[in-house]
């Protein structure tokens, strides 16, 4: 079965400057090869701004920037970016192919402590879709604590999060990350910007990539613009879903 080497990019952002951000993961992704998945953080063209959407570089543009690097990569490129649609502003999750083809999720959990609910309408889908023989499902920062809308109905092996998640509350962070992983039995990468924002929000990173058992694969050092790099085995994960398997005895439910 096709093991997924999948790549965090854990790197500050340049406050409500996208051709800005995009010059930086351009230098970033030239030293990047033989991946199958890079990901970059939450809103990685302008930091985590409620004005974004009407101040940041449009969906095309930043789609046509995606559908380039992942070409170049022969990679999936996956991150999160302020949008203006026609429904409306949204933190929209792209995940794009290198033939082009872009999948998309919609930030469900509006983060009301910085009144996100009042500047981004929040999704109604709950995504998962397959890349490279992996189902995944994309989920952004502060959907991490809600466990229902990432519960696995044995239809994910994947969950990746893409965050602007702030130092003080890096504890909750790390915890949840690995709840996530061994709760829904999967692998969870969860990546992490650094630095100052232009609201003075500090970031320590701590990105890292969660085996299904709850082990840190790979972990970003803290305050460091770096990237971690893992493999994932799908043959692990399927053995230890039969040789352990709780999913079996998940509680059924319904979401409105």
């Amino acid at each position: 079965m096709p093991g997924l080497k999948i790549t965090l990019l854990q790197q500050p952002l340049v406050w409500m400057d996208g051709p800005a951000n995009l010059r930086h993961f351009d230098r970033q992704l030239e030293e990047i090869t033989g991946r199958d998945i890079i990901v970059l953080p939450e809103m990685f063209t302008t930091g985590f701004a409620m004005e974004a959407a009407q101040q940041s570089l449009s969906q095309d543009n930043v789609v046509t920037w995606m559908q380039t690097k992942a070409r170049q990569t022969n990679a999936l490129i996956a991150g999160s970016a302020a949008l203006q649609t026609d429904a409306g502003a949204v933190n929209r999750f792209l995940l794009v192919e290198p033939d082009g083809k872009v999948h998309h999720y919609d930030k469900r959990h509006l983060f009301r402590m910085a009144d996100e609910h009042h500047h981004y309408k929040a999704g109604t889908e709950r995504v998962v879709f397959e890349w490279r023989g992996w189902r995944i499902l994309p989920q952004v920062c502060y959907d991490l604590r809600f466990p229902v809308w990432s519960r696995n109905r044995d239809d994910y092996d994947l969950a990746l999060y893409v965050a602007n998640w702030p130092a003080p509350r890096s504890l909750h962070w790390q915890s949840l990350l690995v709840a996530r992983a061994i709760e829904n039995l999967a692998y969870v990468a969860g990546c992490n910007r650094v630095g100052t924002d232009g609201n003075g929000h500090h970031y320590r990173g701590d990105s890292r990539i969660v085996t299904p058992q709850g082990e840190i694969l790979a972990t970003a050092e803290p305050h460091q613009a770096t990237r971690i790099d893992a493999e994932l085995s799908l043959t692990a994960l399927k053995e230890y879903r039969e040789k352990f398997p709780a999913w079996q005895d998940a509680d059924g439910f319904t979401l409105e």
